[in-house]
């Protein structure tokens, strides 16, 4: 299908152009319609080794959170709605039949080639739309930026695969979480 004018679209545009049947994956930002390229190999071992590892810990600790990955669609706005590869929802009422309704607590994105999407674009929007800890996947340079926008929105910290990155939005729960990336695979 090809990409529709440039032209301004709501959230419920977007889903009508978009349907769930449909095979090509497109995010909406601020109103303008962008085509997503399909994810690499290594992009999606690392979506779900993160998936399972973090739904293990959830079940384990018999936590009300859900994780998910892509493609879910995330209706940040009413006019923005993206994909992220992971994510975590803490409030239930924000999960319909078809998506999520609102900001999640936690996003992770695994960079592909457009690495300004993800370190400028979604990184405003997630702040903006009330994330709480935003992390950005590196395969190439086998980093992880980690962003606590409820604490200090300009402060980050850099991680490599081989550290125990700890979760914050559960570093008050009982059993912290801590992820290394390279024991993913």
């Amino acid at each position: 299908m090809p990409l529709p004018d440039k032209q301004k679209y709501t959230a419920d545009e977007f889903f009508k152009m978009f349907p769930e049947s449909n095979s090509e994956r497109y995010e909406l930002y601020e109103g303008e319609v962008v085509a997503m390229a399909s994810p690499s190999i290594q992009h999606q071992n690392i979506v779900l080794g993160l998936g399972s590892e973090i739904r293990a810990y959830i079940k384990n600790n018999k936590g009300k959170c859900q994780v998910f990955v892509a493609p879910v669609d995330v209706k940040l706005t009413d006019d923005t709605v993206v994909i992220p590869d992971v994510f975590v929802v803490c409030d239930p009422s924000k999960i319909d039949d078809k998506r999520c309704n609102g900001a999640p607590d936690w996003v992770i994105e695994v960079t592909s080639s457009n690495y300004r999407t993800d370190y400028v674009d979604k990184l405003e929007l997630y702040k903006e739309a009330g994330v709480r800890e935003y992390w950005i996947i590196n395969p190439e340079k086998k980093s992880v930026t980690v962003l606590l926008f409820e604490k200090n929105p300009a402060n980050f910290m850099l991680y490599r695969f081989s550290d125990m990155i700890p979760v914050n939005i559960y570093k008050n729960a009982p059993v912290q979480l801590e992820i290394c990336i390279e024991n993913l695979f």
